[in-house]
């Protein structure tokens, strides 16, 4: 049986209706909610329908209907619509995203704070990073007698720097003839392409430098492998004990266990990044949820880029009756957003 006209306004009043109480929703409210001229008869046969179809269901003893993981899963597929006045007032999201900070990782957490204030939701956002983090430049320099600075640059511009220790400390010649060396065999190229022949050809050229040639590779092993390191920033946890149905106990303790180990945070966000569509924003519903511990909950997450490939993932946490409209709405903001903003540096 499809969804008629009539049954799906009153599966959207059924679900909207529930998503601002938070209450299981009868014929008569439903009667009041709608413009269909119904009857509460008529309309009790029709929500008799959807509960068959699958749609709602009847919780308890409860009168009321609340809206299923299938119901929702239409209602985000077929009739969500997005709140872009209510998205585009947020200034002091778009005034942070535009006052071009150097510092990520400040950017990152400021911005799931805001998010969590303004959805009344939990927030997660993955740092970005690249699929594999390929060298860029090196740039060997004097520290003091025995010590050297390796800058390492990675892609989408990662500084990483390390101290190598140095027996013989090399001459301003010597270190150009390094830093020539390790860019042309080095440049543009992942750590796993990096093989022992390369590197014991490097060495060979280094000549009485092959040491620091070495411990050179290690530093960008070792720089890569902390760049690939997933790092995760939260807020807004606290905001689960806003809504009853998450409220209890056990659950909500297993959800903020969740957010505090953060393990299972990045395999969501990493799996959301794997399924993104042609918008970048995909919403689990219920049993969709591949952690556990949130199958009462839903997430929605969007892909967002930062140039030079680099991608991360922001997650928005909250009851199966959120406000979808309004957290898609917001995310899809951030995205342009985000892309604006750093399109324009890269082209300045």
């Amino acid at each position: 049986m499809e969804l008629d006209e009539r049954k799906r306004k009153i599966l959207q009043a059924v679900i909207r209706n529930y998503l601002e109480t938070g209450e299981p929703v009868g014929s008569r409210t439903i009667s009041k909610y709608t413009d269909l001229n119904l009857s509460s008869a008529t309309i009790r046969n029709e929500m008799a329908d959807l509960e068959e179809m699958g749609y709602i269901f009847q919780p308890h003893t409860s009168a009321g209907r609340i809206p299923s993981d299938r119901g929702y899963r239409f209602y985000v597929d077929a009739m969500m619509e997005e709140k872009e006045r209510e998205v585009l007032e947020l200034r002091e999201m778009k005034e942070m995203l535009s006052e071009r900070q150097n510092k990520v990782e400040a950017l990152l957490k400021q911005m799931a704070r805001l998010l969590a204030q303004n959805t009344q939701y939990a927030t997660m956002i993955s740092a970005p990073r690249a699929k594999r983090s390929k060298l860029k430049f090196i740039q060997l320099s004097r520290v003091d007698a025995g010590q050297l600075l390796a800058v390492i640059v990675l892609e989408g511009n990662v500084i990483k720097n390390s101290i190598l220790p140095v027996e013989e400390e090399p001459d301003d010649e010597t270190l150009l003839k390094l830093n020539i060396l390790l860019n042309t065999h080095l440049n543009g190229l992942a750590i796993d392409e990096i093989n022992l022949a390369m590197i014991a050809v490097m060495k060979q050229q280094a000549g009485i430098h092959g040491r620091i040639v070495g411990e050179v590779i290690d530093a960008v092993a070792e720089a890569v492998r902390a760049e690939e390191d997933l790092e995760i920033y939260t807020s807004g946890t606290n905001n689960i004990f806003r809504y009853p149905e998450l409220a209890d106990q056990q659950m909500a303790s297993e959800l903020i266990n969740t957010f505090e180990e953060k393990q299972l945070l990045g395999e969501i966000l990493q799996e959301a990044q794997g399924d993104v569509g042609e918008t970048g924003i995909q919403v689990y519903i219920g049993s969709e949820t591949p952690v556990k511990s949130m199958r009462d909950c839903s997430v929605v997450t969007a892909t967002y880029e930062l140039g030079g490939g680099m991608k991360g993932t922001i997650g928005i946490v909250g009851p199966k009756r959120m406000d979808y409209d309004k957290v898609v709405g917001t995310l899809r903001t951030i995205q342009v957003q985000l892309d604006n903003l750093y399109r324009k540096e890269e082209e300045e």
